[in-house]
């Protein structure tokens, strides 16, 4: 009994160790591509960024937004010409973790508690 509480003691000390991967500086700039379903119906964004805009492209239609750093992993992007007041509102960005040429990241409005996660894929 006692061996496998020692045992138990060294695996837990090994996995509290662990950091995911955030080299989030590589993905602050750049040409990428996210995923999501909307309606039932797999839909794909590309959005170009540099280190204050960013464009994102969907359906064909184009939209800009301010991007503001608050630190390495996590920004505020910000629509520059919004149609309503729910596109007013600032969407918080949060980077987790970094892999290849891929992040994956957590979003909601500024101010609200629900946040949803995504994958975003470098592609230039």
């Amino acid at each position: 009994m006692r061996h496998a509480y020692i045992i138990l003691l060294l695996l837990l000390s090994f996995t509290s160790c662990y950091q995911p991967e955030r080299n989030c500086s590589d993905f602050k700039t750049g040409t990428f591509e996210f995923e999501s379903y909307l309606n039932g119906e797999l839909v794909k964004t590309r959005f170009v960024r540099n280190d204050s805009i960013e464009i994102d492209y969907f359906r064909g239609k184009a939209d800009t937004s301010t991007v503001r750093w608050i630190n390495d992993c996590e920004y505020l992007v910000k629509n520059k010409n919004p149609k309503n007041r729910a596109e007013e509102k600032p969407i918080h960005m949060k980077i987790l973790t970094t892999k290849g040429n891929s992040y994956t990241f957590e979003y909601g409005l500024v101010g609200e508690t629900q946040k949803q996660r995504g994958t975003a894929v470098k592609v230039e």
